[in-house]
């Protein structure tokens, strides 16, 4: 086995949140012109008086430290220069004037940057998430994907998402299809895997980057997939990935479950925004608690996913503050034509509303990356 992981190809500039936040611009952008006061002589200069020697010091050049704050930054020689706009009439503004005049960033461009930036938080080691539903149709395998390709157009690092659905799982339908090797098929050949190329080969890639590994498609094998299967394959993608997404099943007893729950280090519970979808999310909190897995339910992130145009006569703010109270988040994903589709996913046609949404879920699990180096748990 290689070591923990080769290194990852950079981040995709662009993409469907806008341009690389970090680029040349902010205090330390290099500005023409002069940026130093011509109107008196630069900080720290003394002319000299007898003997060479300046105003202070003994003759004979042997000179006295100087005290702290004297030297000059790069932050005090550069003027600061506004971020340019990203979009709507400030954009428009600054594209017209030939860069000339910028108006600089919207409260929607700081907003973004802001939660392009915790998404980019560091993350040490591989970093595994359980996407959790009791109940079918609630949009568990959309989310896993819409998740998964925002971490992996925005990151460096590697992402992939693995199928544990044991009845027929659908993952694999949401990227387009590079390969019909299956979870099955990697762990036929693990002993011949030795580098990240060799791995590739099992999974296919979305344009977001994203890696989709398969399930079996022959529900009798599949229900074979066991807790000891779906430990080896998490120890074998740990190797060449920084992020792991499981789109586990609907049935909490299924036999790799506990495998799942056991290696995982944040949660991801989906909801529709129904009362019956409401009522399964939190009987799956319930079902956790009562089985060990309180401390992991802490650090869970409660999605509400509109499912449909309208939430009806729900009051999604009461739903969003039961959650609440239980989780260390919740997110709500509104309604969106691209993922109602059911078909391949792609971030860039996404409405607004969702793929905001979407960075902000992103955003919100990322917070966890800092801790996770410090946790230890069952393995």
């Amino acid at each position: 086995m290689t070591g923990r992981h080769e290194q990852p190809q950079g981040p995709v500039p662009g993409g469907p949140y806008g341009p690389d936040p970090g680029g040349p611009s902010g205090p330390q952008a290099i500005n023409s012109g002069p940026s130093v006061d011509r109107q008196g002589p630069p900080p720290g200069y003394h002319s000299r008086g007898p003997g060479g020697a300046a105003p202070g010091q003994p003759p004979g050049g042997q000179q006295q430290a100087q005290p702290p704050g004297h030297d000059l930054s790069l932050a005090e020689l550069l003027r600061e220069v506004a971020r340019p706009p990203q979009s709507g009439w400030r954009r428009a503004v600054y594209v017209a004037s030939g860069r000339t005049v910028n108006p600089g960033e919207s409260p929607a461009d700081v907003e973004r940057r802001e939660l392009i930036a915790r998404v980019n938080q560091p993350l040490h080691g591989c970093y595994k998430i359980a996407m959790l539903s009791l109940k079918g149709g609630v949009g568990k395998t959309t989310t896993t994907t819409t998740l998964g390709s925002t971490f992996a157009s925005l990151r460096g690092d590697r992402v992939i998402a693995v199928d544990a659905n044991p009845d027929r799982g659908t993952l694999s339908q949401k990227i387009p299809l590079e390969t019909t090797a299956t979870v099955r098929h990697l762990l036929r050949d693990a002993d011949h895997i030795r580098r990240y190329s060799d791995i590739r080969s099992y999974t296919s890639q979305g344009p977001s980057r994203l890696e989709i590994l398969a399930s079996e498609q022959d529900p009798a094998v599949s229900e074979a997939f066991s807790e000891e299967d779906y430990r080896r394959t998490v120890d074998l993608l740990e190797h060449f990935y920084n992020i792991v997404l499981t789109d586990c099943g609907t049935g909490l007893m299924h036999s790799a479950m506990k495998g799942v729950l056991d290696v995982a280090d944040s949660l991801v519970i989906v909801s529709s925004a129904s009362i019956d979808g409401a009522r399964s999310a939190s009987a799956t909190l319930d079902w956790l608690d009562a089985h060990g897995y309180r401390e992991l339910v802490g650090r869970s992130v409660a999605v509400i996913n509109s499912v449909r145009p309208k939430a009806g006569k729900v009051d999604l703010e009461r739903v969003s503050a039961h959650f609440a109270a239980r989780c260390r988040a919740v997110c709500r994903i509104p309604f969106d034509e691209h993922l109602e589709e059911g078909a391949e996913i792609d971030l860039d046609r996404l409405a607004a509303p969702a793929r905001l949404a979407a960075l902000e879920l992103g955003a919100t699990v990322a917070d966890d990356f800092p801790h996770a180096v410090s946790r230890v748990g069952p393995r």
